[in-house]
């Protein structure tokens, strides 16, 4: 990227967030930031000091993506350097890092979140593998603390849980006006606790927390693991605000069960409903694909779009990078999408598919080896618990991985029929949305069918 077009795009973000934010916030924040260097690789920009990049990142990331170069897995190339006067007190204190909310109120508080506008219901696209928890979070939303407290969604990086977080802020702003939120990450509630034990007003932070908000929306709790003071402080509020029936939801890469943390803390969060999120389906990658594209005014065919998703298919914001890339792109060189481009722009984050076929062989011996039972009972009639699960798991994913008609599908399990293969499809589905071990065993079978 050539000095002048960074200098032009830096300019646009800055005017583009400059209409979205108050000019305090503008002013305080975003004004002291300076374009320092631009290089093949990353953007160098200087801040006054490390509150400033928080500040930056932890409200205006999605717009950075959309204005600044991206790598490979979608992430900022950005640098941030510290200006030498940043040793100089600030006028701003760090307890302000969460959020302009943040600060303990004195009377009545309108609350200002920092909300992404981008993350909606409306605009969260829905799926076989993200319907559930969608459903239980516009549960929540529209009555909070009186259906699933906590609510705990967990999920592979990139699948939509923060969207569904935020998603859940804007909806009970809306619908419940009276009703005080706190959205914060994990990271900013330990700083924010530092910083309160640091100035002795932890007093002031635990007033706020416990009595003076009614839903708390809290990501990435995995950040708590192998920290037990600041875990105990958390589980504390946690405990406040549940005897007093304000609503908790937590958001995290692991189910409760596999975090390092106190058996105290896991049996908390299980409290509620524990609901995971996979991974969006091809269909569904391609649904999210078309509407970023059309959010950012592109035009984008079901064929390149179907390309795109099949060859990104890790999470959803490596879809976000690619339509961002793409569009700085279309927008520079004033470009037609197609699939020769795709491969052009996208060549680093485009993966390679299977190219070989699975068969019902490959299947019944890695779902033998992974389940521990022998081959040949998977084809046979005996029906203890252990190898009627075993034997489903590979109907299920011969179903999924096997492109024949379900007759002859049936016939590699013996005498077995096509209804038979539905009924344990359905089962095995059905089971999905509980059975984190089962999902776990299923991704060994499939990786070992990859590899």
């Amino acid at each position: 990227m050539m000095a002048c077009e960074a200098l032009d795009i830096w300019a646009q973000f800055l005017e583009h967030v400059k209409n979205r934010s108050s000019a305090a916030a503008f002013g305080n924040w975003l004004a002291p930031i300076s374009l320092l260097e631009v290089t093949s690789e990353e953007v160098v920009l200087e801040i006054p000091n490390i509150f400033v990049k928080e500040y930056l990142l932890s409200n205006y990331k999605e717009e950075l993506r959309a204005f600044l170069p991206v790598d490979a897995s979608g992430e900022l190339s950005i640098r941030f350097v510290v200006a030498a006067q940043s040793k100089a007190p600030v006028d701003t204190p760090p307890s302000l890092l969460l959020s302009e909310a943040s600060a303990p109120p004195s009377g009545p508080v309108n609350f200002k979140l920092h909300l992404n506008p981008n993350y909606r219901f409306e605009n969260f696209i829905e799926g076989p593998n993200n319907q559930f928890v969608k459903s239980a979070a516009i549960g929540i939303a529209t009555r909070p603390g009186q259906s699933y407290n906590p609510l705990f969604i967990h999920g592979d990086v990139g699948g939509g849980k923060t969207h569904l977080l935020h998603s859940i802020g804007y909806f009970i702003i809306s619908a419940h006006k009276r009703l005080r939120i706190q959205c914060i990450t994990t990271e900013a509630f330990i700083n924010n606790l530092v910083d309160n034990l640091r100035n002795k007003s932890i007093d002031q932070m635990k007033r706020f927390y416990r009595s003076d908000i009614d839903v708390l929306l809290v990501d990435d709790i995995q950040f708590l693991q192998n920290r037990l003071n600041f875990e105990e402080e958390f589980c504390n509020t946690f405990e406040a605000l549940i005897n007093q029936n304000k609503q908790i939801v937590i958001i995290s890469d692991k189910p409760p069960a596999q975090l390092k943390l106190s058996e105290r803390m896991i049996a908390r969060m299980e409290w509620g409903l524990v609901a995971h999120m996979g991974m969006p389906e091809l269909e569904t990658r391609v649904a999210i694909l078309q509407h970023k594209a059309q959010q950012k005014g592109l035009k984008l065919s079901d064929p390149v779009a179907f390309f795109i998703a099949e060859h990104i298919f890790n999470n959803v914001r490596q879809l976000e990078g690619a339509i961002n890339r793409l569009s700085a792109h279309c927008r520079l060189l004033n470009m037609e999408i197609t699939e020769e481009l795709v491969q052009t722009v996208l060549k680093e984050m485009l993966q390679l598919v299977p190219k070989q076929r699975i068969s019902v062989d490959q299947i019944l011996n890695s779902v033998a080896a992974v389940f521990q039972e022998r081959r040949t009972e998977l084809k046979g009639p005996r029906r203890t618990k252990k190898l009627v699960l075993a034997r489903q798991v590979a109907m299920y994913l011969a179903c999924k991985l096997v492109h024949e008609p379900l007759q002859t599908l049936a016939g590699s399990f013996g005498k077995k029929t096509h209804s038979t293969l539905l009924h344990a499809c359905k089962s095995i589905e059905e089971k999905l949305t509980a059975d984190e071990t089962l999902r776990r065993q299923i991704a060994m079978v499939q990786r070992h069918l990859t590899t």
